[in-house]
Order: structure tokens, then C-alpha cells, then sequence
């Protein structure tokens, strides 16, 4: 599977797309509005940046606890629920008068009914496609969520002026009823991918396994740091410059759209095996020049040059795949993007810090310096060995005992 009409006639695949980029539209439009609203009640870059990157820190308490169901639940019931229930928690962030620690509360709830999002979805996109569509699909997963966020962010800084930062969290609760409802009438019903019940013990049972090979253990500390940090950077855009934070937003969705589309449709195979560091190294650099405190047009550009590498997160994930057995992989993609969440709230909470005690420049710069440094130490295990099968040992191959019935 080669090319986008190909992807778009599988059946299901385009369903599967709509929703996906139907939660992107709401979180985008939800998270700049709350962020505005936060900023504007404290003055606090700390809490501005937690506003919208903190439902990350839940996905860390959803990895230990929920991430077997991910296998476990039909897919499509799940997907509508959790949009369902995205739509109930955004509409009840605009309720006038909410303080600020209850807006904590909901945002760390919704976190954590997030956590089995990327597991369920990415599960079912493995199911949908063919093994050598894979990669193709995931890019365009990636591309819809560039192309909703540059949207997002556009639209969303002009109903933040048009309606008020509460009128646009309601219609983010109004795009997450519209992919619930692409879910439910869109997706076939399909039963989970492993038998059992969820439960607490067998997430900590496979997540062992996941984390006992040390190739994958080096793969999800590359999804899970360089770019969490980057994060964090792109966390303190609304306080660095207020006036121009949703065009930052934006930019930075095109810069990854850009990256996504040329890593997904383009590049062959034996490239894209070398390329994981590289584009850590390119998504980090172009921040370094925040230390300068640059004016919006020079911003502008690092940031869309700079994100273009996060389409190492798509060459990484492929790995990631191949590393895993098909019984375990919606966990092994939800722990991976749980991971990758929770090291992204972690990330806006340290640059918020850190902002706060000197400038959202120098913050900035210093989250680029770390996300390089942490590159630099993983790349000698992220070099591809030719020895090295693309499968998991032969011991891991095995099910595992009491999380999987066969």
C-alpha cells in the first residue's frame, strides 16, 4: 500500500480518520481557549502552560492502571464513549465561576480517560490495515492531526475573540459529540483484540514484558523525552508572545504536517531506520535562538522548521511495531502514547517553572539544550544493527500468561 487512494478505499480507515481528526480540532480549539483563560485570571505562565498540557500527567496513572483494556474493549464502543466523554468535561470547563482548582480536577479526569485513547485507536488502525499500510496510515493519522491543529489554533484564536475563551470550549464539547457520533455510525462493531478483563495486574504484567527488551526500551524513551521537552517549549508560546500564540500554535502544526508527509509518503524504508536521531537533533536546534529573545517573524520560522522533526516519533513508532507482537499492541502503542503525554505535561510543568523564575525565552532555550542532551545520550541504542530481527525474543513472543487468552 503505497498511496493515499489506496489508504482511503480501505474500508473503515476513513471513519477511523474523521474521528481522529474531530478529537484533534476540539482538544486544539479547547486547550488554546482554557490556556487564554487561565493566563488571563492568574497572570501565571505555570499554570497557563498546566492548563493546557496537564490532562499529561493522568496518562502516567492510565499506564498503570487501564492500558489492558485497550486490547480488552470493543473498539468502537470505546472510542465513542471517550469522545462522549471528552464532550461532557470540556462543556463543564466553561461553566462561569469554576475555580480554578476544580478546573485542575476536570483537566486531570479527562487526562486520564485519555490515557486508553491512543492504545484503542492505533490498535484499530493496525487491525484495519494491512502490515505494509501501516506506516502510510499512521502518517496520515499524523497529517490530519498538523492539518487540524493549523486550523484549530487559527479558528481557535478567533473564537477565543469573538465568543470568549468559555463560548469556544463549548464548541470544542461540540466537535468531540461530532467524532462520537463518526465513531458510533462510522466504525464496524468489532470485539476486542485479546480476551479477559481488564485489569490492574495484567496492565503491570505486560508493561513488564513491553519494557523487559532493551531495542523497545530505547525506542519509547526516544518517543517519550526529546520531543516531550519540545513540548514544553511550545507550552509557554501564550506567555512569550499573547498576541501571537495561536499563529505559533499553527506554524508548529505545519512544520509537523510537513515532516509527516515527507517521512510518511516518501522516504524508503532503509532511510527511515537511520533517521530517528537526526530529527530529534532538527526538532530541538531551531529553539536554541529563543535564548536571543527573537521577534515574531524569526520565531515564526524556527518553530516550523523545528517541527518538522517530529516526524521522528512516526519512523520510531514503525520500530515499535515491528518489536511487538500483534496480541499486545494496542498497549504497547497506548503505553507509548501515555508515555509520550505524560512526559509532555511533565515537560510544560518544568519549562512553567523554570519561565517563571527567569523569562519564557530563556525557558525555552534551556528545554532545547535538555531535549538535545537527552538525544545525544539515546542515539548509540537507537542504531539499527543488521543482526538485530525485527521481532521480538523469542521468549516475549509467548503469550503472556494471564493477560492474553488465546
Amino acid at each position: 500500500m503505497r498511496t493515499y487512494r489506496e489508504l482511503f478505499r480501505t474500508p473503515e480507515f476513513t471513519p477511523l480518520f474523521l474521528t481522529s481528526a474531530g478529537q484533534v480540532a476540539a482538544q486544539t480549539v479547547s486547550g488554546l481557549a482554557l490556556g487564554t483563560l487561565i493566563y488571563t485570571a492568574t497572570g501565571s505562565p505555570l499554570l497557563s502552560a498546566l492548563a493546557m498540557f496537564g490532562p499529561s500527567f493522568a496518562h502516567v496513572a492510565g499506564a498503570m492502571l487501564l492500558l489492558s483494556a485497550a486490547d480488552r474493549l470493543p473498539p468502537r464502543a470505546t472510542m465513542t464513549g471517550l469522545a462522549l466523554a471528552f464532550a461532557a468535561g470540556t462543556a463543564l470547563l466553561a461553566v462561569p465561576g469554576l475555580p480554578v482548582w476544580a478546573v485542575f480536577a476536570v483537566v486531570l479526569a479527562l487526562g486520564l480517560v485519555a490515557s486508553l485513547g491512543g492504545g484503542v485507536r492505533y490498535g484499530l488502525l493496525d487491525e484495519i490495515l494491512p502490515k505494509e499500510g501501516y506506516l502510510l496510515g499512521r502518517s496520515v493519522l499524523n497529517m490530519s492531526v498538523g492539518g487540524m491543529q493549523i486550523c484549530g489554533f487559527a479558528a481557535g484564536g478567533l473564537l477565543v475573540t469573538v465568543l470568549s475563551p468559555r463560548g469556544t470550549l463549548l464548541a470544542g464539547a461540540g466537535l468531540y459529540l461530532a467524532a462520537a457520533a463518526v465513531a458510533r455510525f462510522g466504525l464496524s462493531r468489532r470485539p476486542p483484540r485479546a480476551a479477559g478483563r481488564p485489569s490492574v495486574a495484567d496492565t503491570w504484567r505486560i508493561n513488564v514484558r513491553l519494557w523487559s527488551s532493551t531495542p523497545r526500551r530505547y525506542v519509547y524513551l526516544a518517543l517519550w523525552l526529546p520531543n516531550g521537552l519540545i513540548v514544553g517549549c511550545e507550552s509557554l508560546f501564550v506567555p512569550y508572545a499573547p498576541e501571537h500564540a495561536g499563529l505559533l500554535f499553527a506554524l508548529a502544526a505545519l512544520g509537523m504536517l510537513a515532516g509527516d508527509t515527507l517521512a510518511g509518503r516518501f522516504l524508503p524504508h532503509r532511510w527511515r531506520r537511520r533517521l530517528g536521531p537526526p530529527l530529534l537533533l532538527l526538532l530541538a536546534a531551531p529553539y536554541l535562538v529563543f535564548a536571543l529573545s527573537p521577534g515574531p517573524a524569526v520565531a515564526a520560522v524556527a518553530v516550523v522548521i523545528a517541527s518538522a522533526g517530529y516526524a521522528a516519533s512516526l519512523v520510531l513508532q514503525e520500530r515499535l511495531v515491528a518489536l511487538t507482537p500483534a496480541d499486545v499492541r494496542g498497549q504497547a502503542l497506548g503505553l507509548h502514547s501515555s508515555g509520550m503525554m505524560t512526559m509532555q505535561g511533565v515537560s510544560a510543568a518544568l519549562a512553567g517553572a523554570v519561565a517563571q523564575y527567569t523569562s519564557p525565552a530563556t525557558a525555552m532555550a534551556v528545554m532545547a539544550v535538555a531535549s538535545i542532551a537527552v538525544t545525544l545520550i539515546l542515539a548509540p541504542g537507537l542504531r539499527h544493527r543488521p543482526a538485530e530481527p525485527d521481532a521480538l525474543p523469542e521468549a516475549a513472543r509467548e503469550p503472556v500468561r494471564g493477560a492474553v487468552t488465546e
